[in-house]
């Protein structure tokens, strides 16, 4: 574990030093391809400093943090587009927006958000889940998907939270959910633009949704461009979660992430068009049947397309080993001072 946690100090050493060069050019060299030009050398060392760890945890939210979401950030800024656009006051707070899936809270709405014991709640539950690996050949197919769902949405959310907690007291400032309750999600729209992961599309929106609108909107009617626009955002979010998992299971793509992707976009974009036609406007559905429709929907074709390659090389059970070890390292961290806090008085 220590040799680990050297391992990643290194790379993120070499990334605050990355942006820091960024920060420099972005003041001194103009928008567009002359500063693209100067910030790809930083893009590809992003892509490779995730190889450099071994833990799925350690080079899995790496690459997502770098290889993802800071390449994005910066080909956007190059043409002072995205999240890091204004760019921010110091240099502090540009390491911190780039490197990590946050970004400023514009409206807060404090009387929306769930109650502080609803994580504790989802702690509790994860925790329930590592413990019910030891009886996993005893669930069904059906439970196990469950079991898997539950394991990413609660490990990404339990992660996530506490690191915005502590960016948002370190900045001084409001900052958005990663979060947004994924399971009372009423539509696949709902799901992927308003409640899932929420960084991501933040990004995608102006990197590929818009300018493929933009331009197929040139040769194309309006429900033919936006059908494009967010087939092409699906797809390319599918080629990046290739890459994601590669760098999670270290075995070459197998092309089911990107199906899984695909059949989203298509099934989304079917779903935006359908809402337009006065048909569907006149139907009626309950919140709760439309909630285990789309939630049913994505944990069904997640068991057909996500998680197979995940399951078959074991990555899934080194994410419940590892947490189990990074338990046992903070208890015996944590016995070693208490001892030695308590020899000493």
């Amino acid at each position: 574990m220590e040799e680990e946690l050297m391992s990643l100090i290194k790379v993120w050493v070499y990334a605050t030093i990355s942006i820091s060069y960024c920060y420099y050019i972005s003041t001194r060299i103009k928008a567009g391809v002359f500063r693209l030009l100067s910030v790809l050398p930083v893009c590809v060392l992003f892509l490779v400093l995730p190889l450099f760890v071994s833990s799925v945890h350690f080079s899995g939210s790496t690459a997502f943090f770098l290889a993802w979401l800071a390449n994005f950030k910066l080909i956007l800024l190059s043409f002072d587009q995205g999240p890091l656009f204004p760019l921010p006051p110091n240099l502090s707070r540009l390491i911190c927006f780039t490197c990590f899936p946050i970004k400023l809270q514009q409206n807060p709405k404090p009387q929306n958000q769930l109650p502080k014991w609803v994580f504790a709640i989802k702690l509790a539950i994860f925790g329930l889940l590592l413990y019910m690996y030891a009886y996993k050949q005893y669930m069904s197919p059906t439970v196990l998907l469950v079991l898997y769902s539950l394991h990413i949405y609660l490990e990404y959310e339990i992660l996530l939270a506490p690191l915005k907690v502590l960016l948002s007291i370190s900045l001084g400032c409001d900052l958005e959910p990663q979060f947004n309750e994924p399971y009372l999600a009423t539509s696949l729209q709902d799901f992927w633009g308003r409640r899932w992961n929420l960084m991501v599309p933040a990004i995608l929106r102006p990197a590929v949704y818009v300018p493929v609108r933009r331009m197929a909107g040139r040769k194309m009617n309006s429900d033919q461009a936006l059908f494009l626009g967010v087939f092409a955002t699906f797809l390319v979010s599918g080629v990046v979660h290739e890459l994601i998992f590669f760098y999670f299971t270290r075995e070459s793509p197998t092309g089911e992430v990107t199906l899984f992707f695909v059949v989203h976009g298509v099934c989304t974009a079917a779903e935006g068009a359908a809402k337009r036609t006065s048909l569907v406007r006149r139907l009626k559905m309950s919140q709760m049947v439309s909630r285990l429709l789309t939630v049913g929907f994505v944990v069904l074709t997640g068991g057909w397309l996500f998680f197979p390659q995940l399951t078959r090389s074991g990555m899934i059970e080194r994410l419940a080993d590892e947490a189990f070890l990074f338990i046992d390292f903070v208890k015996h961290k944590f016995f070693y001072l208490w001892r030695n806090k308590s020899l000493q008085t």
